[in-house]
């Protein structure tokens, strides 16, 4: 049973967090205790809303609420940082109703993440500008295989890429260049149509996958030249491939999502 300090305390909150969408008790039973959601816009960004998710247990406030945290503006790491020093904060708080402190704590976190993002976000745009980077793709199937092939190669040549197109029991790319021309392949895998499905119809590459990306080493930075397709037989084939192109690390991370 919820104790008279656990309900007094949500009724205030209800008229302190009273515009539309802001406060709701998600659910509430004598077992499980409530879950009351705040919803919040971060100050200086009112497209940044936080979600934060309480879970009263019925002995609460004699012991501290469990706390989910998601959000539109934050990524899930950010998100599970706030949660986790909300957490601990709650953990030094007295045994007594303290879901609006921990708000307000929310609120100044997310405004403390946000210049800390803000400045994070020019320096990874300067770096994906210059950075080399090698990524390997998993491709579901090629069935229309001339106008497939030909859009790959038309792509990475648009956008000063090298590339291996492996054809076998698995379809794997092989991407060398600046980092933010292989995201912009990637997009353009899954939003153009590419192919066709088993009924002849054109459709989209929805189902492919990024298994390796990382930045290019030394010792393969200049081993992929133009855009090169290979048919392979067998698994010491396709590590023949990769050996030839000193990627040989790669293949060893790539090999787990192939069996």
């Amino acid at each position: 049973m919820m104790s008279e300090a656990a309900f007094e305390e949500v009724s205030v909150l209800s008229s302190i967090y009273c515009g539309e969408g802001e406060f709701r008790v998600v659910q509430q039973s004598a077992q499980d205790g409530m879950l009351v959601q705040i919803n919040r816009c971060s100050e200086g960004d009112s497209s940044q809303n936080v979600s934060v998710v309480f879970q009263l247990h019925p002995s609460y406030p004699s012991c501290p609420p469990d706390i989910s945290v998601s959000s539109t503006g934050l990524s899930r790491t950010q998100c599970h940082t706030i949660r986790q020093r909300l957490l601990d904060r709650a953990a030094t708080l007295t045994p007594e109703p303290m879901i609006h402190q921990l708000v307000e704590d929310l609120q100044q976190q997310c405004v403390e993440l946000t210049k800390d993002a803000r400045g994070g976000e020019a320096k990874m745009a300067d770096s994906e500008t210059v950075e080399e980077w090698t990524e390997v793709l998993l491709l579901d199937h090629i069935r229309s295989r001339n106008r497939y092939v030909g859009l790959l190669e038309h792509w990475s040549q648009q956008l000063q890429l090298g590339g291996r197109l492996l054809l076998g029991q698995n379809i794997l790319i092989i991407l060398q260049g600046r980092r933010r021309n292989i995201k912009e392949f990637c997009r353009r895998l899954k939003t153009a149509k590419v192919d066709v499905d088993s009924s002849g119809k054109k459709c989209k590459e929805r189902m492919m996958k990024v298994l390796v990306g990382a930045p290019s080493c030394s010792t393969f930075r200049n081993g992929l030249q133009g855009f090169v397709v290979n048919n392979y037989q067998s698994s010491s084939q396709l590590m023949a491939v990769f050996q030839e192109l000193n990627m040989i690390q790669v293949y060893q991370q790539v090999l787990p999502s192939l069996n």
